[in-house]
């Protein structure tokens, strides 16, 4: 019997594979896979209501390393990163289910700190807490948190909406909690007994503590500005551009010196000998938001704070390029995290 390996389709690949035939036969189905949340209607035929759901798995040694991630700041990070997929559908975050995998190893104290984090999550972006699922686990820790929230039909965003010459924005900055993560990781490879943090305090952070741009949702509905595309970027900005091009049947023009980067983050990664352009594109864990939108709203997006432009919508067969600070045209490609590579098998 011929055996193909998962690393020859990666993460995204692989999903494509097993639900290419996929057939929606429920009405209440109004998007199934293939964005950031499925969206259902339920009740009220009429309702311009909708639910939204996502779900994410967390396993030890592959997510994260509990040599230096507190049980707490992992709990909460566990349940931002679905709001974060809520609210890049343009929605609101309302119900979180927990399901634990747990070894021997962990303690009733663990899991009351990995649940105080969820907590906290929950409490600060006014999410409840409805249920889960515990069992035993061979092999550490396994999270899995499936969230629910609610739109309007109308306001819902998608990922297939950009249209030619449509503005590209991003919330916050790019590459910092990568650079959290490399700084953490050489710390733990130092293993000194003091480690070396001092003023990389919000590199930390944005790593271990990541929030949720629920702010920049708010901004954008106060400015009366509603995205014609939109993601968070989880796995690296070059990937979840590539998403919106690819579904939306469009190219992009991204220009480098337009990129947010934090000076910390810039200064760690020529410290350690890394482009952070590189990191920026690729490094993923920003939990921020990406979108496009029209170029009406220009002038709407300029008084926005912590919000940038870096690039706008192309035609299709102009590909998806970022311009370099001397002019020179880069193919963009993803090389963020991708779950089933060989390197990590």
């Amino acid at each position: 019997m011929e055996r193909t390996e998962i690393s020859e389709y990666g993460e995204f690949g692989l999903i494509r594979h097993l639900t290419k035939d996929l057939k929606i036969v429920q009405p209440s189905t109004k998007k199934g896979v293939g964005d950031d949340c499925a969206v259902m209607a339920f009740g009220d035929a009429k309702s311009e209501n909708r639910v939204l759901m996502t779900t994410d798995m967390l396993l030890e040694g592959i997510h994260f390393n509990l040599e230096y991630v507190p049980l707490k700041h992992l709990g909460y990070k566990a349940a931002v990163v679905n709001f974060s997929d809520i609210y890049a559908m343009n929605g609101t975050p309302t119900q979180l289910t927990v399901s634990l995998g747990i070894s021997k190893r962990f303690s009733v104290e663990d899991i009351e700190a990995l649940y105080a984090g969820i907590r906290m999550a929950c409490e600060r972006y006014n999410v409840d807490l409805v249920g889960g699922d515990t069992c035993a686990s061979m092999t550490g820790l396994t999270i899995s948190i499936t969230c629910l929230g609610t739109a309007k039909a109308d306001e819902i965003v998608y990922r297939d909406g950009a249209k030619l010459n449509d503005l590209i924005c991003v919330s916050g900055n790019l590459g910092t909690a990568y650079m959290g993560l490399q700084l953490l990781e050489r710390e733990r490879l130092a293993n000194a007994e003091q480690p070396d943090f001092a003023g990389k305090e919000y590199l930390l952070e944005r790593q271990l503590k990541p929030e949720a741009r629920r702010d920049i949702l708010e901004a954008l509905r106060k400015a009366d500005v509603k995205p014609t595309a939109m993601m968070d970027v989880s796995d690296g900005l070059s990937s979840e551009l590539l998403h919106i091009c690819t579904q939306s049947k469009v190219g992009c023009c991204v220009y480098e010196d337009k990129l947010p980067i934090d000076f910390e983050a810039a200064s760690l990664a020529e410290e350690m000998n890394l482009n952070i352009v590189t990191c920026a594109l690729n490094g993923g864990e920003d939990y921020e938001l990406l979108f496009t939108c029209s170029l009406d709203d220009y002038e709407k997006l300029i008084p926005i704070d912590d919000l940038y432009i870096i690039g706008h919508i192309t035609k299709p067969e102009y590909g998806c390029n970022l311009i370099g600070r001397n002019g020179e045209e880069l193919e963009l490609k993803a090389q963020g995290w991708h779950a089933f590579d060989k390197a990590h098998s």
